[in-house]
């Protein structure tokens, strides 16, 4: 039931919130050759700083713009010479939540857009694995929720409630966290301070629980 009252509130702000693009979205969308992928801005950089570290804004799920730049961003993730399990909109300079996600999860391991995804529901027991970034160098290993549930927007408008776990929810967890301006060194560091015990091995992984004082 509480699961159901997250989702029909995310529901009813995203419709509330949803906006189209700005003209200076527009721009990036629309500079230079539309057909190829979106440059990934390094963290690097004044642009790239100032998009990753901002609070992302929903979409509305009909803006004209937003096909082109589904498919601009798919392009950027899968760049041969930088290529990723996941992207999120202000890697490109745009501050929208929308983001792909490699489905590890289903057969053929297909990335799916998700539009406007929020977080409803994480599980209490962690998992532990490294994690990288295409707007940056620096690798390490992050704890993250085992499951997850999401709700989203596909592009016909449609809202999704969905479970998530392991490997596609680590991704998803990821690339939502660069919708709030957080990077995966913050959550390294946040978890220094932090205690873990193993709860069970599982799939050559280790399940971990937060240690309550």
């Amino acid at each position: 039931m509480r699961l159901l009252f997250l989702f029909f509130t995310s529901l009813i702000t995203h419709l509330i919130n949803a906006q189209n693009f700005t003209e200076i979205e527009k721009k990036i969308l629309l500079g230079g050759d539309t057909t190829t992928m979106l440059r990934v801005i390094p963290l690097t950089e004044a642009a790239g700083k100032e998009a990753l570290r901002n609070i992302s804004k929903d979409i509305a799920f009909n803006d004209p713009l937003l096909p082109l730049l589904k498919n601009r961003m798919l392009k950027s993730v899968l760049d041969s010479n930088h290529r990723g399990v996941g992207i999120a909109a202000p890697q490109v300079g745009i501050n929208r939540n929308l983001i792909w996600v490699q489905r590890f999860d289903k057969p053929g391991q297909p990335f799916e857009f998700f539009i406007n995804p929020k977080i409803t529901w994480r599980s209490a027991l962690l998992i532990k694995g490294p994690e990288g970034d295409l707007s940056f160098e620096e690798r390490g290993d992050v704890i993250r929720n085992y499951a997850i549930m999401v709700s989203y927007t596909d592009m016909k408008g449609q809202q999704h409630l969905e479970m998530l776990e392991e490997f596609t929810a680590i991704i998803f967890q990821h690339e939502t966290d660069h919708l709030s301006g957080t990077l995966l060194t913050d959550r390294i560091k946040e978890q220094e301070a932090k205690k873990y015990e193993a709860f069970q091995p599982v799939r050559a992984k280790a399940l971990l629980k937060e240690q309550v004082n």
